[in-house]
């Protein structure tokens, strides 16, 4: 997939907002974030505003290389610095000890902080333009579905953004992988677009996936990368008969038609297929769910890939979707 590369002046005005005090919506490989001057806490108060975001959930800082990560954390660990080499600059987060340049407002008050070198040649150039760290969480209202274009951004935030710095369509799709070295054994918080067999290859350990963490990081809200239809997660071969049911009880059902069912015949208001591909799959994934909310639907039946490779990080995206909403 071509990349859309900025010109130099818009990029040059996108730093001009962040130093200025101003939010920038920026493209990385993975989906578009919502930046602002990682060391303004009035900027990054504004964030949080913004997305209707709870304060204390942490933000991600991108920096412009791993050259830099010691001047935004301390005790950096060896394990830290090999995961940097191997993956840098990629969809990997990595959890370490908050550096005194990176305010509290920015962590949710934790002494942790999470950094990110971005793969992609126009957040890298802002990077480079602005001169220091950028806070960039997913440029969309909290909990709901992360934003993989321009178009997606402005539908969803509008004027509240100061500046939108186009970079085409993100070519991951879903978030990056957060994994903490803060530790003795290194953990995967949340799973993304490094998968945890590349990270085993390069440590040479297994890596734990714990469903519940002491550390907080971004994507553990129990609701979360939620489109407006609710989510229901059934067995592949059931996804046919609960999407009919529903459709028979008046709902407007969408259906994440698996590969294995590729072509078969559905009784809905609307169906996406599932590419075979996972790396297609986790691209395309949050279109497939604004797409079936575009199109009305209410409700939709999906199932969860087999959790290997990407597949990970699509399940974990689909169990939080499908997860409990509150209440008015």
């Amino acid at each position: 997939m071509a990349r859309v590369t900025a010109r130099t002046s818009d990029i040059e005005k996108a730093a001009g907002v962040l130093r200025a005090g101003g939010l920038v919506a920026l493209p990385t490989e993975t989906v578009y974030g919502l930046g602002a001057n990682a060391e303004d806490p009035a900027a990054v108060a504004r964030i949080f505003q913004v997305k209707g975001r709870p304060p204390s959930h942490p933000l991600i800082v991108h920096i412009g290389g791993g050259e830099y990560l010691d001047d935004w954390v301390k005790d950096v660990p060896a394990t830290a610095r090999l995961l940097a080499e191997h993956f840098w600059p990629g969809p990997l987060t990595l959890v370490l000890r908050r550096g005194r340049r990176v305010p509290l407002e920015a962590t949710g008050g934790l002494e942790t902080v999470a950094v990110r070198v971005p793969a992609h040649p126009v957040a890298l150039a802002l990077l480079a333009a602005f001169g220091g760290g950028v806070t960039a969480p997913s440029a969309n209202r909290f909990g709901q579905v992360s934003p993989t274009t321009t178009n997606d951004v402005r539908a969803e935030l509008g004027d509240a953004v100061d500046f939108v710095l186009d970079g085409g369509p993100c070519t991951v799709g879903v978030e990056s992988t957060i994994v903490d070295v803060t530790g003795d054994a290194p953990s995967i918080l949340r799973p993304g677009g490094v998968t945890r067999e590349e990270l085993e290859a390069v440590l040479g350990r297994p890596l734990a996936v714990p469903s519940t963490t002491r550390v907080r990081v971004p994507g553990q809200h129990p609701s979360h990368y939620a489109p407006r239809a609710r989510v229901v997660l059934v067995e592949p071969e059931k996804v046919v008969a609960e999407a009919e049911r529903a459709q028979d009880l008046g709902h407007r059902v969408g259906v994440f038609l698996p590969p294995s069912m590729a072509g078969a015949p559905v009784k809905a208001h609307a169906v996406v297929s599932v590419p075979p591909s996972m790396g297609d799959y986790a691209r395309r994934l949050y279109g497939f769910l604004r797409e079936l909310d575009q199109r009305g639907c209410d409700l939709i039946v999906a199932s969860l890939p087999v959790e290997e490779g990407l597949g990970l990080a699509i399940a974990n995206r689909l169990r939080l979707a499908a997860g409990p909403r509150a209440t008015v």
